[in-house]
């Protein structure tokens, strides 16, 4: 599987995560570099996936690198994952031309690590309203009134979600339809909760190739009841390179030259 032609693959979207298994693997800062992509007809599929280490750019350029090596030549629009992920560096190096979103499932668990407990439902609250605006001028607005909120005693996590505005606010520029789907690396989460649940049973310690194989399997169990995107229509605009704002087409208007 690993060594399968993808020149005729293309991915619109990818997730990207690096995952831990909770059974012992071998060298403990490795984890499980995964990467899935959403084909023109919104259908999910693994695009790759090896051992490496989360953080590190070297381990995620491996990965690209070997994905390239075997055809996927078109780069895709838009990348999701968390921003502590070596990915960034690589992608820009190896798909220059793809867009960053980073995660919002991850970021608001890193800004909620940095206050108190008891601050912690409001915060989540107000994280929800950036993230679930209709409109970035609405997020951005959000995000405003949460620095209003929490700057003076929480300005770490009000730094948190500033430096990643861009990244974190990228999902407005794509169909609205397709924001579920961007805001977060759920697609890969999702299928990781039932190899942590398998993968805690075991016991003892599981090498990297045990662990890729156990990884493999269970990912392309749960391959088959992947739900496709919503919206799939939009996808060939998406291609075309269609722009979008606030979700919405943008349709040029035609301009009038003036003689």
């Amino acid at each position: 599987w690993q060594a399968r032609d993808l020149s005729a693959r293309r991915y619109v979207y990818v997730w990207a995560d690096g995952v831990y298994l909770q059974a012992r693997m071998e060298d403990h800062a490795e984890c499980i570099l995964v990467l899935i992509g959403a084909t023109p007809e919104g259908k999910k599929e693994l695009v790759g996936f090896q051992a490496g280490v989360r953080e590190s750019a070297q381990s995620w350029r491996e990965l690209l690198v070997e994905i390239k090596r075997r055809g996927l030549t078109i780069p895709p629009r838009i990348a999701v994952g968390d921003g502590a992920l070596g990915f960034w560096k690589a992608l820009d190096e190896l798909f220059p031309g793809t867009h960053h979103q980073r995660c919002w499932r991850h970021k608001t668990a890193n800004v909620l690590n940095k206050v108190p407990k008891s601050v912690q439902p409001g915060m989540k609250a107000a994280l929800r309203e950036i993230y679930l605006a209709p409109t970035r001028a609405q997020a951005e607005a959000a995000i405003d009134l949460f620095e209003q909120a929490y700057q003076a005693r929480y300005p770490k996590a009000v730094e948190c979600v500033r430096k990643d505005q861009q990244a974190l606010l990228a999902f407005f520029d794509w169909p609205a339809e397709h924001w579920i789907h961007l805001r977060t690396t759920n697609p890969i989460e999702s299928v990781f909760a039932t190899v942590r649940h398998r993968t805690v049973r075991t016991k003892g310690s599981l090498s990297p190739t045990t662990a890729r194989l156990m990884v493999f399997k269970l990912i392309m169990a749960a391959s088959k009841t992947w739900r496709r995107l919503m919206g799939e229509n939009q996808l060939p605009k998406v291609i075309a390179g269609v722009r979008f704002q606030d979700g919405a087409e943008i349709i040029p208007t035609p301009s009038h030259n003036v003689a």
